[in-house]
């Protein structure tokens, strides 16, 4: 079997299994990764500067994550045919799912059968180190010290970028997902938001406690705010049950170096590493969500659907949530009427907003693989995106036709896209132009360009609101060497199965509470003082 058919196997699998794929336009027949077909000609001469970047055409195959709110055909977007243009590369974009996309990525890399690269890879830390010691991800150190001027400025003004993404064996494997640092709003990612018109019609003031919330849910339940004589006000829903456990740690005194390390962070009464999911504090939250859902506080479709945004989205469009956590009620459901709510104070007096992330987001995004025969042309396509005027293009498409410059020389979006006569929102209106809805792409995320959910005003005013209760440090994801990898992913994977299932369980009664000792024991007979002595390693290593 050869390249291209092997390859295209992989795809065939992956659109039969998840029903997710979108393929290539018009039927177009997917090049061989790597290969000839690929490249036209291996090894294509790069331009140091400039565009085009390649004098002859060069056609590279991508895999990439698809998230449920992007366009559903990138070959179809003006971003990645206008692009194809400057540049004089092709790039065929290979769509998988989010939901099915680790376990198809997975499957491409062990089986050999890959793309000359991955964009919007999702890869951690773990799966850098994994896939770049054994070779199928090449080093990038060189070609971004060479090739990548955009990105090479940043890591030299944010040292801690360079830090998040260089592995424990001292190379780089990836281009990030990178945050701007000055940009509060974005690395806060989803907000927990209330109905301000039901609040004043409850005559209750913005919760300022995890108790004032409580009430609140409580009033929403019991009222017809709607004015539509049915119970149907849900008080507070959200894609994922952890979603609302997470953005809630920081109230009672957990995550204290933010949303990168789920289940480890600092004690502050001890100064040393702790795991999160067996303090006593955390039982203490299960126990605060365990009764907002025994009394039908919490969207009951939450746990069966947690998967499926989408219907989250729809239920939410009915204007039928008193609270939701999400990124933003006004780009996904039109929602109008939503503030942010600050950072509540927890039963012990915490106010941390600890779902914070660090510059590095996603240190992973992009990848290529040792299939490519045109590496430099890859970086130098991937570099764009790192510049000011990649940045603007990234995200708001083209002048004229999907933005408008102002006379001050910020940009806004068209009235397509902004009151679009369709009736579509904001994402939905813009992905006929780019692709950035979803999150995840490799790149950075500035204010400037940046005009999603993160940067409308009302998510602006939430951020100001918490600027005082972030956390002091923030740990970008550590990285394990070859040999404390393999132990760390498998006791990491069995830890999080456990931890997500009795997080469930706890929350909605299905185990009860009294069984916290047994939960903790099962924990630690499952290797926890194993789990943390790599974990000190790793923390020791980041330390210098």
């Amino acid at each position: 079997m050869n390249n291209s058919k092997k390859w295209a196997s992989v795809i065939l699998t992956a659109a039969m299994t998840t029903t997710m794929i979108a393929g290539c336009s018009g039927g177009e027949k997917a090049p061989a990764a790597g290969g000839k077909e690929s490249s036209k000609g291996a090894e294509a001469k790069v331009n140091a500067t400039g565009f085009p970047i390649v004098n002859e055409p060069v056609n590279l195959t991508f895999l990439a994550a698809k998230a449920p709110t992007t366009a559903n055909n990138w070959n179809e977007t003006m971003i990645w045919q206008e692009y194809a243009k400057m540049t004089n590369i092709k790039v065929n974009f290979q769509l998988i799912g989010f939901d099915a996309f680790t376990e198809k990525r997975n499957l491409a890399l062990t089986s050999g059968d890959y793309p000359d690269a991955i964009y919007l890879a999702r890869m951690s830390t773990d799966d850098l180190m994994k896939y770049g010691s054994q070779g199928v991800l090449i080093k990038l150190n060189d070609l971004i010290d060479k090739h990548a001027p955009n990105f090479k400025k940043l890591m030299e003004q944010y040292p801690e970028v360079k830090k998040a993404i260089t592995m424990a064996d001292g190379n780089i494997y990836s281009f990030p997902n990178m945050l701007s640092p000055d940009f509060t709003s974005v690395r806060m990612g989803g907000k927990l938001w209330i109905k301000k018109e039901w609040l004043e019609a409850l005559k209750m003031e913005e919760p300022k406690t995890t108790e004032d919330f409580y009430n609140y849910l409580k009033a929403v339940k019991s009222t017809d705010l709607n004015k539509n004589g049915k119970a149907d006000e849900i008080p507070l829903g959200a894609t994922k049950l952890k979603d609302l456990v997470s953005h809630f740690k920081g109230f009672f005194g957990l995550g204290t170096r933010g949303s990168s390390h789920q289940m480890v962070d600092m004690d502050p009464n001890t100064n040393g590493l702790r795991f999160v999911p067996t303090d006593e504090r955390y039982k203490e939250l299960l126990t605060y969500f365990n009764k907002l859902y025994s009394e039908g506080l919490i969207d009951k479709d939450i746990l069966p659907n947690e998967k499926d945004q989408n219907k989250f989205f729809a239920k939410g469009a009915e204007g039928v949530y008193g609270a939701v956590r999400m990124t933003s009620p006004f780009t996904l459901m039109k929602q109008t009427g939503f503030i942010g709510t600050n950072a509540l104070q927890g039963p012990k007096g915490d106010k941390l907003y600890s779902e914070y992330r660090p510059a590095v987001s996603g240190p992973g995004a992009f990848v290529i693989t040792n299939k490519n025969k045109n590496p430099e042309a890859t970086v130098r396509w991937m570099d764009y995106f790192f510049s000011e005027e990649g940045n603007k293009m990234f995200f708001m498409g083209f002048k004229d036709k999907s933005y408008v410059e102002k006379p001050d020389g910020n940009v806004d979006y068209t009235d397509e896209i902004l009151k679009n006569p369709q009736g579509l929102t904001m994402e939905q209106a813009v992905v006929k132009y780019v692709t950035w809805p979803g999150g995840g792409y490799p790149g950075i995320v500035r204010q400037k360009y940046f005009k999603g959910a993160e940067s409308m005003q009302e998510s602006l005013d939430t951020a100001k609101k918490v600027e005082a209760n972030l956390p002091k440090e923030i740990w970008p994801a550590f990285s394990f060497t070859e040999k404390e990898n393999e132990r760390y992913l498998a006791l990491n994977n069995d830890f999080t199965t456990y931890m997500d299932e009795m997080t469930a369980k706890f929350i909605t009664g299905a185990a009860p509470l009294s069984d916290w000792d047994k939960y903790v024991a099962t924990i630690k007979k499952m290797g926890l003082d194993e789990y943390m002595k790599i974990y000190q390693a790793a923390y020791e290593r980041y330390k210098k």
